[in-house]
């Protein structure tokens, strides 16, 4: 029997919590409070596993602070391989802290590829694992969703879609990317004259979701990623994929604010979430949030608290606010 649709579970969280914001785990060792690191230095003669107990603590406390507000977490896995096995070692912990909380996990690993390769990418962190003697147990590192890169087209997307379908997970597939250079490509113009790449890639997005549409509220466990730098290109990607929920990166430390994230979600108050990373993990060192670093958790909170009553109250302006 399939588990439940993914995007089901992740929009019924975001209405017992009522707001749609997401945390990002990127956790680069220079967000983490010396006396966490120096700790971690004591105990581990391995600079590369001192790292990833650093990394792992400061995870754990920012978790600890905030997943009563959010409903869901998106972890890069970038800031993680860095330190090798003992990272990878961090960032499962990390993954198993935040399901005893309760809460959708994103990875970030952008994967792609095609035939048996997507499949095994697919199966690693959303299927299933096959062992020694032939039996198959959960994928080791056994994520609600991950985002996928659609630079190979279909063979490189259908293998993790399989594994949406069969083990109740989701994907983001790259659409629009937040940063500046993206339009080198993603804003290219196609054979077809006005019509886009990134257009292209918001309706194969709709065609793709189509049979992974949730019962529930009518949303497809195929997502997409699209830049809240780039509010413009965000309300065309929305009318081309209307049943895709938006990964929306960019808020905040990245400069888009509040009202360019708006154009990410229907009329029904659904279909986006939005990611803040070091706006909030790192608050303790901005000017709004600042604190002294043992009090690094209170800021995280108050930033998460803040952030959502930004896009809460950006919804209202626009009447598509649910809560």
């Amino acid at each position: 029997m399939s588990a439940k649709n993914f995007a089901d579970r992740l929009l019924s969280l975001m209405d017992e919590l009522q707001n749609p914001c997401c945390i990002g785990l990127d956790t680069r060792i220079s967000f983490v409070p010396s006396f966490i690191k120096q700790e971690a230095a004591e105990k581990e003669d391995d600079a590369f596993e001192a790292a990833s107990d650093a990394i792992l603590e400061f995870n754990r406390r920012i978790v600890d602070a905030t997943y009563d507000l959010v409903p869901c977490y998106k972890i890069n896995s970038a800031f993680y391989e860095l330190y090798g096995k003992h990272g990878i070692k961090a960032m499962k912990k990390t993954i198993k802290h935040i399901k005893k909380k309760g809460r959708v996990i994103i990875l970030d690993v952008k994967r792609n590829d095609i035939g048996s390769t997507a499949e095994a990418y697919a199966n690693a962190y959303l299927g299933r694992v096959e062992l020694c003697d032939g039996t198959k147990t959960k994928s080791y590192f056994d994520v609600d969703a991950i985002t996928v890169n659609p630079y190979l087209g279909s063979d490189g997307v259908l293998p993790f879609m399989e594994a949406c379908k069969n083990y109740g997970k989701g994907i983001f597939v790259l659409v629009k990317t937040s940063n500046p250079s993206s339009s080198e490509l993603q804003d290219r113009t196609l054979e077809q004259g006005d019509v886009l790449l990134f257009h292209l890639v918001s309706r194969k997005v709709d065609e793709w979701g189509q049979e992974l549409v949730g019962s529930e509220y009518g949303y497809s466990s195929v997502g997409m990623v699209v830049g809240a730098t780039f509010p413009e290109h965000a309300k065309i990607c929305r009318n081309l994929a209307p049943r895709a929920i938006v990964l929306v990166p960019g808020y905040g430390a990245q400069g888009a604010t509040a009202r360019d994230v708006v154009h990410n979600f229907n009329d029904d108050g659904l279909g986006a979430i939005i990611h803040s990373a070091r706006g909030v993990i790192a608050a303790y060192k901005t000017e709004k949030f600042g604190m002294p670093e043992e009090k690094f958790e209170e800021a995280a909170r108050n930033a998460t608290i803040e952030m959502i009553r930004d896009v809460l109250n950006a919804l209202r302006h626009e009447n598509k606010c649910r809560w």
